[in-house]
């Protein structure tokens, strides 16, 4: 039992939004140990050149998808193809996500429109187009990703932070529908990690100052770090887990 406990070998991976960032560091956790990896974006030729860098690095079967997540019509035929290629995935990773900062009197409702689109319903989309086959088959592995914001709020981020709450109950309102199915469906939250997406705070010294002087571990996440908890949320590990919201984030959410 120890040996299968945390193996996700041969296991078939969708990662969205993996063709660089968070989302591709989690799809190289999967395919490093033994997982079959599906990247996903909207760039085919950005994917291409991902996935065979990765395939050469780990061995593993990595393929690629493209289609809008924002779209519902697009999710649903964009996964009936995948599982006609490949079959049905074993692991959903809903990592797509999107940023804009601006002062809430300024933030234009289009904007809130797009990013609500892309971190919420671009989940809910992705999920529904995959749970009836993963129902059909009895087993699966859903992981949204969160953030600190699903449970604390900054200035100029009202929409992120919106959406990343609703990701978390979406996270818990799916696990009490699909868990009589063998469908687990958890949530990660990460702390404030140095991407792409958070550049404009990394490179703000007053703000790395804070961030550091805030955080109990007195550092930014390394994106490695995110993995160890991917891999049990997608292994028999977690099993009889479900409906959870797992703070990586160095402290950050346990202390004021």
């Amino acid at each position: 039992m120890t040996d299968t406990l945390f193996d996700v070998t041969d296991r078939l991976a969708l990662v969205t939004g993996s063709s660089r960032g968070l989302g591709q560091a989690l799809a190289t956790g999967l395919a490093e140990r033994g997982a079959r990896v599906v990247l996903h974006g909207r760039d085919a030729a950005a994917l291409a050149e991902a996935a065979s860098r990765l395939a050469e690095r780990t061995g593993t079967e990595v393929t690629y998808a493209t289609f809008d997540i924002t779209d519902a019509e697009a999710v649903q035929a964009g996964v009936d193809a995948l599982i006609g290629r490949q079959g049905v995935p074993d692991i959903l990773v809903n990592n797509a996500g999107l940023q804009k900062r601006a002062p809430f009197a300024e933030f234009a409702p289009a904007d809130w429109d797009r990013l609500l689109a892309t971190n919420l319903s671009s989940a809910f989309y992705v999920a529904h187009a995959l749970a009836a086959a993963m129902s059909e088959r009895g087993a699966g592995k859903i992981i949204n990703l969160g953030s600190v914001q699903s449970m604390l709020a900054r200035e100029t981020i009202v929409p992120y932070a919106a959406s990343k709450g609703g990701v978390a109950m979406l996270t818990k309102g799916m696990a009490a529908d699909l868990a009589r199915y063998n469908i687990q469906v958890n949530c990660i939250s990460p702390g404030y990690f140095q991407t792409d997406m958070n550049t404009a705070l990394w490179q703000d010294p007053d703000f790395d100052a804070w961030l550091t002087q805030r955080t109990p571990a007195a550092r930014w996440g390394q994106l490695e770090e995110l993995v160890g908890t991917l891999i049990y949320l997608c292994s028999p590990a977690s099993n009889f887990v479900s409906g959870q919201n797992i703070f990586v984030d160095g402290g950050l959410t346990s202390s004021v």
